[in-house]
């Protein structure tokens, strides 16, 4: 069987990652024959339906499969994960069991019916307890080298804050942080239009109510395993790798994603170390496929977090081992596009991030994990005792054209300026190095120009200086009428099919779900009207500039 988890949450739906040399393998180069005769495969697909290419990387490799002589066990699975992708891959995996029964029966077996049940175990990590005193070593392992060749997810390297600032003015109500990380001497590399990976820490409340809820002393001391006492594995090979020896406050800290909606299969492992019946059977309605309704809207839709919903079932105490392996996932890394450039920043990645505080439906405030670290975060330059992240690049390819005389459009309304910063910087030092620039012009997008204008003067300095051609802002809340970067780019139809039509480049940055769709919907317009196409064929060429590489959406 061969399971592929296909749709990456950036970009647009390029492979993960760790599969992209694959994905490239499998799918380039030499017209391979029907090898994969002896193959009987599924695959399962990762993505969202915000994307224009859903699971575009599931359907291909799928494809491909069978073309190249493997056995298609079932139809293709599309988890959608803007929906419940728990039950995409359920229903799919329940296709899936009865016919890998079938397949690996043996011959005596072949009269049996029955499909071999399948039930899932609640993962769990052996957990030794230590002395407290050797907590003080805790934070001695993060220097600012890693230790290892290469600084990957796996392996970020520490990053101090060197410089933090507020982009909004005091007017709004909104909060927007400008920080740049100082990777001087850790070795750590970027490009222009890369997005750096920050692993940032839940707030103090945040941990202190996990606390709370688990009932254990903050500072036990622990370290997780994956074996038993006599080094035998432990069952249940999707154990990932544990973290470092520490006390419980660091792991809630550093390691536990605290504040996210708990899948079906952490509510079973909490109805498992439920003291009280009644909760313990609430919870597995809620994990079963009667109960399917009931949690999409208690806390899909309610975006009910884990402490919320540990505090409603206050009789579930699961040990660390389960807590960490089953109930809590591991605290992901935020990535952001880097609104820098290593020809004028070669030791700082610049970042620009909105602040998230939004009030759910269950009346709790949400706080975004990283997006408040940012804002509360320390600088070098007002503080010895600065604050720092473990952090790691992400290779992008929303790059600059090779041929700096080639025209390019840049769309980045809010955030999504930050990577067009880097653009623009790049451009002005290739400009003060002798290069000649191509036109052009980039449409930024805000509420009001007294409140979240980011970056002002420094984008009418690169008009002045000549990195930038043209400036076109879009004010959704200063005038009569809501405008928005679609509507400015209606305006500029003419100048932005001239500019496609000497091969210009086409940039887009920003929310996935509005932003960048209307702006492709507007784009096939101009590209319809301007061109006097009909709408297969304008269709046809804005495939075509994204097959060709010159139309980029960095959207999330």
């Amino acid at each position: 069987m061969f399971e592929f988890g296909g749709e990456c949450r950036y970009g647009d739906g390029e492979p993960t990652d760790n599969a992209a040399r694959f994905y490239k393998w499998f799918t380039e180069g030499e017209e391979k024959e029907a090898w994969l005769q002896n193959l009987h495969y599924g695959v399962f697909g990762l993505g969202n339906r915000q994307y224009e290419h859903f699971n575009k990387v599931a359907v291909v490799v799928d494809e491909n499969l069978a073309a190249q002589g493997g056995k298609r066990l079932v139809p293709v699975g599309l988890g959608d994960d803007d929906q419940c992708i728990e039950d995409d891959f359920t229903a799919w995996r329940e296709l899936m069991w009865p016919e890998l029964d079938q397949l690996l029966r043996d011959e005596d077996d072949a009269t049996t019916p029955a499909c071999t049940p399948y039930t899932a175990a609640v993962l769990e990590y052996r957990v030794v307890f230590n002395d407290a005193a050797d907590a003080s070593v805790e934070d001695k392992s993060w220097n600012n080298a890693n230790g290892h060749a290469v600084i990957d997810a796996q392996h970020p390297c520490r990053a101090n804050v060197a410089v933090r600032k507020e982009l909004h003015t005091p007017a709004s109500d909104r909060s927007c942080t400008h920080l740049e990380f100082d990777i001087a001497g850790t070795g750590l590399i970027y490009e222009t239009g890369d997005h750096v990976g920050v692993y940032c820490e839940n707030l103090s409340e945040t941990v202190e109510e996990a606390i709370s809820l688990l009932g254990l002393a903050p500072e036990t001391y622990f370290s997780m395993h994956t074996d038993k006492d006599d080094g035998t594995p432990l069952s249940g090979g999707s154990l990932l790798p544990p973290f470092p020896p520490c006390t419980l406050r660091t792991a809630l800290t550093r390691y536990a994603d605290l504040l996210s909606s708990p899948k079906k299969s952490a509510l079973l492992a909490l109805a498992a170390y439920a003291s009280d019946p009644a909760e313990a059977d609430r919870l597995r309605h809620l994990a079963s496929p009667a109960g399917k309704d009931e949690y999409a809207q208690w806390m899909v839709a309610s975006q009910r977090s884990l402490i919320e919903v540990m505090a409603e079932f206050p009789s579930a105490k699961p040990p660390l081992g389960v807590f960490f392996a089953a109930v809590a996932p591991r605290l992901q890394p935020r990535y952001y596009s880097i609104s820098s450039s290593p020809r004028m920043a070669p030791s700082r990645i610049h970042v620009t991030c909105a602040l998230v505080y939004d009030k759910t439906s269950t009346g709790r405030i949400h706080r975004g994990v990283c997006s408040t670290w940012m804002k509360n975060s320390v600088p070098s330059a007002k503080s010895d005792d600065c604050s720092w992240a473990p952090v790691f690049v992400r290779q992008s390819n929303f790059r600059l054209p090779i041929d700096t005389k080639v025209p390019i459009l840049m769309i980045g309304p809010g955030t999504g300026l930050a990577p067009f910063r880097g653009f623009l910087q790049e451009r002005l030092a290739l400009k003060e190095d002798g290069a000649e620039l191509g036109p052009s012009v980039l449409f930024f997008g805000c509420r009001n120009s007294q409140m979240d204008y980011i970056y002002e003067d420094e984008l009418n300095n690169f008009v002045e200086k000549g990195a930038l051609s043209e400036l076109v802002v879009a004010f959704s809340r200063q005038g009569p009428t809501k405008e928005y970067v679609q509507h400015k780019m209606m305006q500029k139809a003419s100048d932005i099919w001239n500019m496609l039509s000497q091969g210009g480049y086409i940039y887009v940055c920003g929310d996935a779900k509005g932003m960048a769709r209307d702006v492709h919907r507007t784009l096939h317009t101009i590209v319809q009207e301007q061109g006097s196409l009909d709408s297969s064929k304008a269709e046809s060429m804005v495939k075509n500039l994204q097959m060709n590489g010159r139309y980029l959406r960095d959207v999330w």
